[in-house]
């Protein structure tokens, strides 16, 4: 199997109140709007991630992004009024866990410079 790229989903009860808050996540609007209930951004890799109505499953997802500065992202979001829930230094990575209005996790992860 060739895999050459991947969809990543986020369940939220209501998309109309998630709406914003990933707006403020991704730093722009969604990249696409395929159906009422769905929004997408693509990451500059080629990946999406989808943010779907999807009330069965809302609150238990996990992204988790890579970012080049985790500090500025985290004074970003801040502005917002977005602020993690928790933070690690680790080896490897420093990151951040935040939580989306339904309690799904979205982790930031900054690779330590010469482990990626």
């Amino acid at each position: 199997m060739t895999i050459s790229n991947a969809l990543a989903s986020i369940a939220v009860e209501s998309l109309s109140e998630s709406l914003v808050w990933y707006e403020y996540l991704f730093g722009r609007k969604a990249d696409a709007r395929p159906m009422a209930d769905v929004a997408e951004w693509k990451l500059p890799g080629g990946s999406w991630v989808h943010v779907a109505t999807d009330a069965d499953r809302a609150g238990a997802s996990v992204l988790m992004l890579i970012v080049d500065d985790i500090a500025d992202e985290l004074g970003r979001l801040d502005m917002y009024g977005i602020k993690p829930v928790a933070k690690s230094i680790g080896d490897f990575f420093k990151t951040a866990k935040l939580r989306d209005p339904d309690g799904n996790m979205i982790v930031l992860s900054q690779p330590q410079q010469g482990t990626y």
